[in-house]
């Protein structure tokens, strides 16, 4: 869903991949902008410090939005803090792939940055996930969260609600819940479904499933996914967008459901989701072909 969205306050956030030289001139190109134009740059504590940047900073509690630049990884990262400050991102890709961000480097950034500033703008809202274990703290992700096993060659029989419904036990490697943002990173990559970011669905994806009939499902974003760990010999573990989040025992269960409220992206660019997915993923090509040229 796309919305008219305006920068609400005289603040706006960055956060940078540091480990990327790109990416931190980038970051202190943006910031001596953002300054000439009258607002505050904020930044999380560790990269203020990190940064040194020469211009007066703050703290993210009053950005009206965050910039995020380096790759997909820096995104995932920055939405976390944007959907606690429930505040729109725009991604800037000083990576590779950029298959989540909307600007290509320092160029792009400079020359749109002045007009989002002072005129409204398009955002687009995406489902995000929100993870408890035994109904306790939340682990907040955008692309997914994932239930497997540790180390271990043997396989763990988790079983698998749906709002309560008892649905299947899988033996496999672990389970996948993606959100349609996710559902072209690590859930394509174990073979579930491409959703469209505009469906209010998650699909769920077993990870090496020890069976000839399982297959990824599909289900409406509002029911509550129930993943619970049967194995008392392998040692199993949460994770979140890609990061590891706790430890579990047996017996435990991890509910997944939708976060409470949407992720915004900023959108400068018409939204072409399947020509984005042919430019990046390159789906339609030809390995054959693109190895002749």
């Amino acid at each position: 869903m796309i919305d008219r969205c305006v920068v609400a306050t005289r603040t706006i956030g960055l956060y940078i991949d540091l480990h990327r030289p790109h990416a931190r001139e980038t970051a202190r190109e943006a910031a001596h902008l953002v300054h000439e134009h009258g607002f505050t740059v904020a930044l999380p504590e560790v990269q203020r410090a990190q940064l040194e940047l020469d211009v007066p900073t703050g703290g993210l509690d009053e950005a009206a939005m965050l910039i995020s630049i380096g790759g997909d990884g820096t995104l995932l990262r920055t939405a976390r803090l944007a959907a606690a400050h429930d505040v729109p991102i725009l991604g800037v890709n000083t990576g590779r792939l950029g298959f989540l961000t909307e600007l290509e480097g320092a160029e792009e950034l400079l020359a749109y940055l002045p007009n989002l500033l002072h005129d409204a703008f398009d955002c687009e809202s995406r489902i995000a996930l929100e993870a408890r274990v035994n109904g306790n703290e939340p682990q907040f992700a955008l692309n997914e969260v994932v239930v497997r096993k540790g180390a271990s060659s043997r396989l763990v029989p988790f079983g698998l609600w749906l709002s309560g419904e008892k649905v299947v036990d899988i033996p496999a490697d672990g389970v996948i819940v993606a959100s349609p943002t996710g559902s072209t990173a690590y859930s394509l990559s174990a073979g579930g479904p491409i959703i469209a970011p505009g469906v209010d669905a998650f699909c769920i994806v077993p990870l090496l499933p020890h069976t000839l009939f399982s297959r990824p499902l599909v289900v409406n974003a509002a029911e509550r996914v129930r993943i619970r760990v049967d194995s008392t010999l392998v040692h199993t573990n949460l994770e979140a967008d890609g990061a590891f989040a706790r430890d579990l025992s047996p017996g435990d269960s991890v509910e997944v459901e939708r976060y409470r409220r949407p992720v915004r992206f900023v959108r400068v660019k018409p939204v072409r989701f399947f020509s984005l997915i042919e430019q990046k993923l390159h789906w339609g090509h030809s390995i054959k072909e693109e190895g002749r040229h």
